[in-house]
């Protein structure tokens, strides 16, 4: 960390009574004594609150939980979920990991980049939207994908993700999930097996057990 105008340890934070009460009720979660279990949740919701994580968030974490700042700082800057610079309203996070890569995410991450105006790393400058590459995001069988936020969108087209940035621009929230008319990760040519309803309770169970 380099201390900037906008990121310092005088950088106003303060967790709200709300988020106050909420952080109480996480650290009940776990054993007396052990408060900076805590770490990773409590971090997520100064983020949530302040919409990225500034040294002063990290401070005041570290405060709550009465830990040194620096085990809050080893945990911030390792998880790249942290983000540790400002970001617009809506975070794309484009996976361009093997599997996407091979289900073209390279054109879902061009179509992001002409749409807005912005490289990979940007922000758009009216602060709605920023543009990252990540790693893998677990959801493989519905590349290309992509994360804006916390919600997940499967199954892209070019002209799906530019739809989805049209919607966030009106104010909408796009349906999440995959954009293809698949049922959550189920085969893309439709269901080989597992197609009958589940028998019932004793079904197939010997009679002399």
């Amino acid at each position: 960390h380099r201390d900037s105008p906008e990121n310092n340890p005088d950088t106003p934070f303060e967790f709200t009574p709300e988020n106050l009460k909420r952080i109480e009720a996480i650290i009940n979660n776990y054993p007396e004594g052990h408060k900076s279990a805590a770490v990773m949740a409590v971090l997520d919701l100064a983020q949530r609150q302040h919409g990225w994580l500034p040294i002063s968030a990290m401070n005041k974490v570290a405060e709550v939980l009465e830990m040194p700042p620096m085990r809050v700082y080893e945990v911030a800057t390792f998880y790249t979920m942290y983000n540790r610079k400002p970001v617009g309203k809506y975070h794309i996070q484009v996976c361009t990991t093997t599997p996407c890569m091979l289900r073209d995410s390279d054109s879902i991450l061009e179509a992001i980049k002409k749409k807005l105006g912005i490289k990979v790393g940007e922000t758009t400058p009216d602060k709605l939207f920023t543009l990252i590459e990540v790693e893998c995001l677990g959801a493989c069988v519905n590349a290309p994908m992509v994360q804006i936020n916390d919600n997940y969108y499967e199954d892209l087209t070019p002209k799906d993700i530019e739809n989805i940035i049209d919607e966030l621009k009106a104010g909408k929230v796009p349906k999440p999930g995959p954009r293809s008319g698949r049922f959550s990760c189920e085969p893309a040519g439709g269901l080989t097996s597992l197609t009958e309803p589940p028998k019932g309770p004793g079904f197939g169970v010997r009679d002399d057990l």
